[in-house]
């Protein structure tokens, strides 16, 4: 039987993007930032209080192992000397137990004011007009518990109209096309360039019968600019780095004039940069909210 380790340390906002960029590095199992904190109402007039974020991620327990765990600890050390970070904790998993390890910390949460997630094995009880998603995040991660998807879901909420067509990028466990699916929208595409990601977001999307409305498939910017679809919203739950990045390879042709993009995962510190690359591209800043250290940046794209 194969054997996994975990990877896990416990930090601030902070120092979990600091932290996640180094276990990148290392790992093609994607890594996973979770909020113990439970979701709150739709555009809280504060931000939540500070709270601890759990990250995660995997490696194969074989020959380069120790090597790989040494290069990990050294990694954060020197990224500790600039921002306080834990040394990591590694356990061993079983093969068969390793996508199950984060299900302990997997419990049911609200967001906004319609949408309930939940783990599929957990019954819960709903109100009348709850629009409950059902999540089996698998190794793509994205439970609903960040405050960077939090803010997302709640943008969704407010923006997603009738016949709404969306553009998901790094749709991760597809919880965001899965949402706007149920909010409303017609049409969705949901595209990540991880290819576990893809299909776990697929089984995701077959599992909440949206699969008529998200079509989920491989694929980068470039890809879809070069297709020439156009939407009237788009959603990308990302990191600041990328963001940045797709603002120099013409991220606002995705969206039709006078359409929204919605951006998350963006640390405080880095939302000035984000706003103006994005107002470079031709994407004005309409609104932002914020959780803890974490931003969310709804743009608008010209009419004309």
């Amino acid at each position: 039987m194969n054997e996994w380790i975990e990877i896990s340390l416990t930090v601030d906002g902070e120092g979990a993007e600091a932290a996640a960029d180094v276990l990148r590095r290392y790992t093609e199992q994607g890594i996973v930032i979770e909020h113990t904190a439970p979701g709150g109402e739709a555009w809280p007039d504060e931000m939540s209080p500070s709270g601890p974020l759990t990250i995660k991620t995997y490696i194969p327990a074989d020959e380069h192992a120790p090597v790989v765990q040494r290069r990990i600890e050294e990694a954060l050390y020197y990224v500790s000397r600039l921002y306080p970070i834990p040394a990591p904790n590694f356990q061993i998993i079983q093969e068969e137990n390793w996508a199950e390890a984060w299900k302990k910390d997997f419990h049911p949460i609200r967001i906004g004011k319609r949408l309930v997630i939940k783990p599929g094995w957990v019954e819960i009880e709903t109100g009348i007009d709850d629009i409950v998603i059902e999540l089996d995040p698998g190794m793509a991660f994205g439970t609903g518990t960040h405050p960077t998807t939090q803010l997302c879901l709640q943008a969704c909420e407010a923006l997603v109209r009738p016949n709404t067509t969306l553009i998901d990028l790094g749709t991760g466990s597809g919880i965001l096309s899965i949402a706007s699916a149920r909010l409303g929208c017609k049409q969705i595409v949901a595209c990540d360039i991880d290819e576990l990601a893809v299909e776990v977001a697929r089984q995701n999307v077959i599992d909440n019968n949206v699969d008529e409305k998200v079509i989920v498939q491989p694929g980068s910017l470039k890809e879809l600019l070069d297709s020439g679809q156009t939407f009237e919203l788009g959603v990308a739950n990302i990191t600041a780095n990328i963001i940045l990045d797709m603002t120099r390879h013409g991220i606002q042709h995705l969206i039709i004039p006078g359409g929204h993009f919605i951006f998350s995962g963006i640390l405080q510190e880095q939302a000035d940069e984000v706003i103006a690359a994005l107002a470079s591209a031709g994407l004005a800043l309409s609104d932002q909210h914020q959780i803890d250290e974490w931003v969310m940046l709804i743009t608008q794209r010209p009419d004309t």
